[in-house]
């Protein structure tokens, strides 16, 4: 089969995407039958690759290449060795020896999915790299957006609140928002703003004065190790909870919240704001659907939006 990357948001086209957030709402009926699964990818190999735990993310790419029927490895965390030990190009050979239809990749060092690319035959999807892209945490957004929103995103605004400068989900969130196009506000203590920013095409805020405007509140996790000595990131996550966290009381009827997760309840977003009204479990659901989409165009390629209804 042809190789068809997704690295970065960067290599798709606004077609792409809405071709893709298209075959994602075909596979819907598929989740609800009693035997979710369809014959699609019958003998092809995916394996996924996690340097970094993510259980959701490993877990739903598990699955969505189950319900497509293809047949698929797992490596996680301690069965991969040191992340930073062989060398990526040798673990690349060694994945190329099973003849891998996709390699799906999660690793902690920014660039580690262009050097498996160039080092495999099999396509590569990116699962997240360091500080890089997430792009199907991106695409899930976007999906769940357009379940709640409607199919037209053009001219919502998305305000992006939290860490922004250490977020792989900002960059791509960024770029696949603008790329439908939405408005993108980014709001963050200046210490955990990157520089230049603004060259995205974003407004930057550093609190929340203006929050009633946003269609879209996109929360991000405050780690705690943004406060520890020598770090100067914030003065305490109780004095971030304070000014920038999300309780109910902060938001406007109508307003969809969002997190990619997992949630760091008390600090970016209160209890109430998590346990009400939201669309954080919407996009866990949407990232079954949507990876199921991946794959699928990943084989199939991203020119004939017919395919899918043939396909189930």
């Amino acid at each position: 089969m042809p190789r068809r990357n997704l690295i970065s948001i960067e290599d798709l086209t606004r077609g792409d995407v809405e071709l893709l957030l298209d075959t994602a709402e075909s596979f819907l009926p598929v989740l609800e039958r009693d035997i979710k699964k369809v014959p699609t990818l019958r003998g092809r190999t995916i394996i996924n690759v996690f340097w970094e735990a993510s259980p959701r993310t490993s877990a739903s790419f598990d699955l969505a290449a189950k319900r497509l029927s293809a047949d698929t490895l797992v490596f996680r965390g301690s069965a991969l060795g040191d992340p930073h030990g062989e060398a990526l190009k040798d673990v690349a050979i060694t994945l190329d020896a099973y003849s891998p239809d996709i390699v799906i990749l999660r690793h902690p060092s920014a660039g580690a999915c262009r050097v498996l690319a160039a080092n495999t035959r099999a396509s590569v999807i990116n699962a997240g790299d360091g500080g890089h892209q997430d792009p199907t945490q991106c695409l899930l957004d976007l999906f769940a957006l357009r379940q709640s929103l409607g199919r037209d995103l053009d001219g919502r605004r998305v305000f992006i609140i939290g860490d922004i400068l250490h977020s792989r989900v900002a960059r791509s969130g960024i770029m696949g928002f603008k790329m439908l196009g939405m408005d993108v506000t980014l709001v963050a203590p200046p210490t955990l703003l990157p520089r230049g920013i603004e060259e995205m095409g974003v407004d930057v805020r550093h609190d929340l004065s203006e929050l009633g405007d946003a269609d879209v509140v996109y929360l991000l996790r405050v780690e705690s190790d943004l406060t520890e000595p020598g770090a100067a990131y914030l003065p305490s996550l109780r004095e971030y909870a304070r000014v920038w966290g999300i309780s109910s009381a902060r938001l406007r009827p109508g307003q969809r919240l969002m997190h990619p997760g997992p949630l760091n309840r008390g600090v970016e977003i209160s209890a109430d704001a998590a346990d009400g009204e939201n669309l954080i479990a919407s996009q866990v659901f949407s990232g079954l659907a949507v990876r199921m989409a991946i794959l699928y165009r990943t084989v199939i390629g991203y020119s004939d939006g017919t395919a899918t209804r043939e396909a189930l």
